[in-house]
């Protein structure tokens, strides 16, 4: 059993960065993939990124690419997400994942409670 908990969010402006961490409890986080979705109001969960269990191997989505950076450090349970460049689309609760490897919501087992980021124009 893995619990994810998700910080870091807050309201910044257009342009600023955020980095948000995940805090995994149980033993087994450092053999299982690690990813973020994010779902703003009134729209579906979406897949931003994700780490294979090593940090070795990561995948973003296009409307990320190039701004976004996943990250993880096993020995201290957590995983990471580098927000640059933020716009007001990116505005969203944003969830750790882990237990998967796909970019649906049902192809990871746990799910963290989310956190918010606003971004304002």
């Amino acid at each position: 059993q893995v619990e994810l908990v998700e910080s870091g969010g807050g309201l910044v402006q257009t342009g600023d960065s955020l980095r948000l961490v995940c805090q995994a409890s149980g033993r087994t986080f450092g053999n299982i993939a690690v990813a973020w979705f994010r779902q703003a109001s009134g729209k579906e969960r979406e897949f931003v990124a994700r780490c294979g269990f090593s940090g070795g191997s990561t995948d973003y989505a296009d409307s990320v690419k190039g701004r976004f950076t996943i990250s993880r450090y096993n020995d201290i349970n957590e995983a990471y997400l580098q927000m640059d460049s933020l716009a007001p689309d990116d505005t969203a609760v944003y969830y750790c994942a882990a237990g998967g490897w796909g970019t649906g919501k049902s192809d990871f087992r746990y799910w963290g409670q989310g956190t918010q980021v606003t971004v304002s124009s």
